[in-house]
């Protein structure tokens, strides 16, 4: 039966407006269920500049007030590197610093934050409200060319490795860069997810190429997870989101896709704004370049992103896109695969209707109990599965 489309765009205003909003019902999962992001880019705010996250503050999207009130326990702290610091030899000692930060951030508020290291000690740390903060390197880069690096970064907490971001490293092809350099994984990108998998640390195939993530999860002796993606059903032709046959093969293996919420990753025409910057940018690079080996004055980075936010406004995306990614998940791989790795901090505040803090992962449980999702299968897509998948990584271990 056909639908009027003025009735059809009416039901679809109410589906949303429903989605965005918490029921007790939902708030009451939230809080009862362990609640695991895998992907918080909270570290960079406190590298650019001390941001006390003990306290809610406009300018963030991960606190402890807020990550409270949306029923997070877990949240990996993202340590970040970018390319230019992979290229300029730099990407150690900012890692470092960045875990340096998150260790300041817990002595400063014991009361409030604890560092996690292992998927048994949830219970036990998680004691009187504490939000624990386990630690994913995004990106490689430090680990350079000297695999001792690895067994290095473990002993400070790192918990699982995204093998490379936006540039091709010494590890991985990236799935941003056009050109590839070792047509998926490098020789030495090998014996890391050997390494990795030697001493308990997840393996992220997010942000590689088609061809590296296909080999690291053949590779790996235990699951292995994709920390923040969504599905490139959705965006066709993005290889930066997981492919149908890769996440098949990931979940083969008992890994698990952590559903990214960032605009760019869940709708089509935001999807192509960040691709279509990825391009840009890599012409301003080389523009740049030539400007100042003729002597001619520089675009700084932060005038040129400013340049292209003013041309590419945020768009407005319902929550409905991320639900319609777990169907899409559960229908692929069935929901045992699933998890949640949202970016925030991580995309501009690029997000969804409803799904713009940590405060709001209630909004998301209302929208997959509304269409008829289980208390049990929420659960398990909260922070079962990764915590399974983390756990047999850490059983695996050979150290």
């Amino acid at each position: 039966m056909s639908i009027p489309l003025g009735l059809a765009i009416g039901w679809l205003a109410i589906s949303n407006a429903a989605a965005a909003e918490a029921t007790p019902a939902a708030e009451k999962l939230a809080r009862d269920a362990v609640i695991v992001d895998t992907h918080i880019d909270a570290p960079g705010q406190l590298m650019s500049k001390w941001a006390d996250l003990d306290e809610e503050a406009p300018d963030r999207e991960f606190d402890y007030p807020r990550a409270r009130a949306g029923g997070l326990d877990v949240a990996f702290m993202s340590i970040y590197t970018s390319a230019g610091q992979d290229e300029a030899g730099t990407a150690w000692g900012v890692a470092n610093q960045m875990i340096d930060a998150v260790e300041a951030l817990v002595q400063r508020h014991p009361d409030k934050f604890a560092l996690l290291r292992s998927p048994g000690d949830v219970a036990r740390l998680g004691k009187g409200g504490k939000v624990l903060l386990p630690l994913g390197m995004e990106n490689g880069a430090p680990i350079g060319k000297d695999l001792s690096n690895i067994a290095f970064f473990f002993d400070r907490g790192i918990r699982y490795i995204t093998l490379a971001h936006s540039a091709n490293n010494a590890l991985a092809d990236s799935s941003y860069q056009r050109d590839k350099k070792w047509n998926g994984l490098s020789p030495l990108g090998r014996q890391a997810v050997a390494e990795m998998n030697r001493l308990g640390i997840m393996v992220d195939v997010s942000h590689l190429s088609d061809d590296a993530a296909a080999q690291a999860i053949e590779l790996s002796a235990v699951p292995v997870i994709a920390s923040h993606s969504a599905f490139r059903h959705f965006t066709p032709g993005f290889e930066r989101n997981i492919s149908d046959a890769l996440a098949r093969q990931l979940a083969a293996k008992g890994g698990v896709v952590q559903l990214a919420f960032g605009n760019g990753f869940v709708d089509p025409a935001s999807a192509q704004d960040l691709q279509d910057y990825f391009v840009a940018a890599e012409a301003w690079e080389q523009a740049n370049a030539a400007r100042a080996a003729a002597g001619q004055p520089v675009q700084t980075e932060a005038e040129f992103d400013a340049e292209w936010e003013a041309s590419h406004p945020n768009r407005t995306v319902p929550i409905d896109a991320v639900l319609d990614q777990v169907d899409h998940g559960v229908a692929l791989v069935g929901i045992d695969h699933l998890g949640i790795g949202s970016d925030f901090d991580g995309v501009g505040g690029n997000l969804p209707t409803g799904l713009k803090t940590v405060a709001d992962y209630p909004r998301l449980v209302a929208g997959l109990q509304a269409r008829g999702y289980s208390d049990a299968d929420i659960r398990k897509l909260l922070g079962g599965n990764l915590l399974r998948a983390w756990q047999a990584v850490e059983d695996g271990a050979r150290r």
